[in-house]
């Protein structure tokens, strides 16, 4: 997967989840409680400037957990990734989903999300590519969560002109225009050259503008693209939950791989033990002979055959007469 390290329009900028950890920000805390951490840290650095001065040391601020850091990125970036991903789909149910799922892969994967430049993009990547994977077509709809059209003309038809733009063309539109990337971002982004994501752009950006009732630019689509999907938020999962569901489903898996492993070995036990150890020649097939006479079937018996069953039959079958023998 494809990891970008710039901006991103409502996301976190392209710095490293480490960065994070370095802040004593709580699981629900918001933006604009981090700025007041960092000017609470930049009175706390005077302080301990000038308790260094006085000979005095001042403590250390305390770092985040895993999970406090994890939660921080989800409420940070998770209102703007279901917006995105509702672009792409249609679904407002499909777009918390891909999200759900997407910050359940970066839990899975949190050391290397953690140390990357641009966790937000990390796990922006993973949802759009979870939202767009053609497995999804083949799921029932039920009619009862099928979403209403937007009520304003205008959102209408943007939306119906994105959902009729193939998966790639629709997603670069999004990122270059919805997102804010530049365009070689954008091409790395969705794994394509940048004429060809330039192409793409072009494409996708004619399309859409000549679907709308009114006439618009391309250049305006961005606020358009911004103001469509204002009413969709994230389902109620809190980040807490989330991973809790994340390591459940990471356990599952380790379940089904030992279940799995442990057939196969079976199976190939019971395989080694029934198979033959030796070779053995198969049976030729017979091969008819000719000039033999036919074998005849035994005939009536004569007077003494008969006589001679009939003594045999009377006579016991076990006693001195069968040792010793009459002398004629």
């Amino acid at each position: 997967m494809t990891r970008p390290g710039t901006r991103t329009s409502g996301e976190p900028s392209g710095r490293g989840a480490a960065e994070w950890y370095q802040q004593p920000l709580g699981a629900g805390e918001t933006t604009a409680d981090s700025h007041a951490h960092a000017h609470a840290h930049a009175d706390a650095d005077t302080d301990a400037d000038t308790d260094a001065d006085t000979g005095l040391s001042a403590p250390a601020p305390p770092r985040l957990t895993p999970g406090q850091a994890f939660d921080a990125l989800y409420a940070y970036c998770a209102p703007a990734l279901v917006q995105q991903t509702y672009l792409l789909t249609g679904q407002q149910r499909l777009a918390r989903e891909a999200v759900e799922r997407a910050f359940q892969l970066a839990w899975h994967r949190w050391p290397e999300v953690a140390v990357d430049r641009d966790p937000a993009g990390w796990v922006r990547a993973a949802a759009h590519e979870y939202a767009l994977s053609p497995w999804h077509r083949l799921r029932p709809r039920p009619r009862q969560h099928l979403d209403p059209p937007p009520a304003d003309p205008t959102d209408r038809a943007l939306l119906t002109a994105l959902l009729e733009l193939p998966a790639p063309y629709r997603r670069t539109l999004l990122l270059y225009d919805g997102v804010g990337l530049d365009l070689p971002d954008t091409a790395a982004e969705t794994e394509s050259s940048t004429p060809a994501a330039a192409g793409r752009l072009l494409y996708a950006r004619a399309r859409v503008t000549e679907r709308l009732p009114k006439p618009v630019a391309a250049d305006d689509l961005g606020p358009l693209l911004a103001a469509l999907p204002s009413g969709v938020r994230p389902g109620p999962v809190r980040p807490p939950d989330l991973r809790a569901r994340a390591d459940l489903r990471a356990r599952r898996w380790i379940h089904a791989a030992i279940a799995f492993t442990t057939l196969l070995l079976t199976t190939t036990a019971l395989t080694l033990y029934t198979a033959p150890d030796h070779y053995e020649a198969p049976v030729p097939p017979g091969v008819p002979v000719h000039g033999v006479p036919p074998r005849a079937a035994p005939g009536p018996l004569s007077a003494p055959q008969q006589k001679l069953r009939a003594k045999l039959r009377a006579e016991s079958a076990a006693g001195p007469e069968r040792l010793h023998p009459e002398a004629q």
